[in-house]
């Protein structure tokens, strides 16, 4: 079938023609949100998930939302190796310019400015990585202690008033929170506490891989009655199935019960796979239906393409010793494994290759599931590894 026609959007953070399964989730971001401009209590989101699940589109589709319906957005995504203030800086500039509705800047507005400009003068010196400049004259006192907990938790605190004054609200959006350390990330959850407990209008909406739970709670023992703590997983049966159907079905293309069925048994659900193969399956489809011997074309196509780029990328920024970590743990299978085996497997003893699943856990490649196990963060990685890898 004419590749042109495709409906599939396999990419990173790509929204998918049919955003199946998810209604529930986006429902209950979009009520919190909507309590939090009316000045009413809800706790902030955090959406985790292993790779591949979709956070980033619901990420997106929440804030596209949100945005319809008058709510200003702070959008970051939170690389490796860069500080939060950095991050932070030019997202609440742009927001402050937003909610001043293209007017000069006044009262509440230019004080959260001015706040602003003193939270990035004081802590310049501190984190190095801050290259941005605020064109307004700091308050002196407000925001300037280069204690990132007291000043983020004034600067906060001011823009949500300078918010409530407007009949508006603030979202922050981040992305791979995990990424964000520790320090720092205690330092947010100071900050949006201070402004849940003044009932202010600005919260977070944030994704991230399944370590985040821990590493919030590590930061700050309240951050489980802060924030909405949900899973995001693969798709059940049916949502999957729809996700495939629905697409074709606008293009007048239908697919067989069979190819469903394989794709399904491939994917195990997971929504960025389901793209993959969709994608492949239409490209082998010569016409209507897409059959079972085109799903297992699919099946060749999609991986291929998966091992040089999707999980490529990730196996590339590995060193040796990581790499021959992993390829122990896909050894043992696709669910978590004890730490203890996966040291077992290398000849080594736990305390040898606990420096090494540490630095794996903060590249993001592996978390911990509960005490002792350490499982895979990108879905099918462990076959993988076998294929890239293999026993000689």
């Amino acid at each position: 079938m004419d590749p042109k026609q495709n409906p599939f959007a396999p990419g990173a953070g790509t929204p998918p023609p049919e955003l199946a399964g998810r209604d529930e989730l986006i429902e209950r971001a979009a009520i919190a949100l909507d309590r939090i401009r009316a000045g009413r209590s809800a706790r902030s989101f955090i959406l985790y998930g292993l790779r591949g699940v979709g956070k980033t589109v619901l990420l997106n589709r929440i804030r596209l939302d949100a945005e319809a319906r008058g709510i200003v957005s702070v959008k970051m995504e939170a690389p490796e190796e860069r500080s939060l203030p950095a991050l932070l800086i030019p997202a609440l500039r742009s927001s402050l310019l937003r909610l001043s509705r293209g007017e000069a800047l006044k009262d509440s507005l230019l004080t959260g400015m001015r706040a602003l400009a003193g939270f990035t003068k004081a802590l310049k010196v501190k984190y190095q990585d801050i290259e941005f400049s605020i064109d307004a004259d700091p308050e002196i006192g407000l925001a300037d202690s280069s204690d990132l907990d007291t000043d983020l938790s004034d600067l906060l605190v001011v823009l949500g008033k300078a918010a409530a004054e407007r009949g508006a609200a603030l979202a922050l959006y981040i992305d791979e929170l995990q990424y964000v350390p520790e320090s720092q990330l205690a330092s947010l959850i100071a900050a949006l506490h201070s402004t849940s407990q003044e009932q202010l209008p600005i919260t977070m909406v944030a994704a991230g891989l399944p370590q985040l739970v821990g590493r919030a709670g590590d930061a700050r023992s309240y951050a489980e009655r802060l924030f909405e703590f949900t899973p995001v997983g693969p798709l059940d049966d049916d949502a999957a199935r729809d996700a495939l159907i629905v697409p074709v079905a606008r293009e007048g293309v239908e697919i067989d019960p069979d190819a469903i069925s394989e794709i399904l048994r491939e994917t195990s659900g997971y929504p960025y796979f389901l793209q993959e193969w969709g994608k492949h399956g239409w490209n082998a489809a010569s016409s209507s239906p897409i059959a079972l011997d085109d799903a297992r074309r699919a099946t060749i196509e999609a991986l291929a393409e998966l091992d040089a780029s999707f999980f490529r990328v990730r196996f590339d920024r590995l060193t040796p010793t990581q790499k021959r970590y992993l390829r122990a743990l896909a050894e043992l299978g696709p669910e978590p494994q004890r730490s203890g085996d996966v040291a077992h497997t290398l000849n080594q003893k736990v305390t040898a290759v606990a420096p090494v699943r540490n630095s794996l856990i903060a590249k993001g490649m592996i978390y911990s599931p509960s005490h002792g196990e350490t499982a895979f963060t990108v879905p099918l990685f462990d076959e993988f590894m076998k294929r890239t890898m293999p026993l000689n």
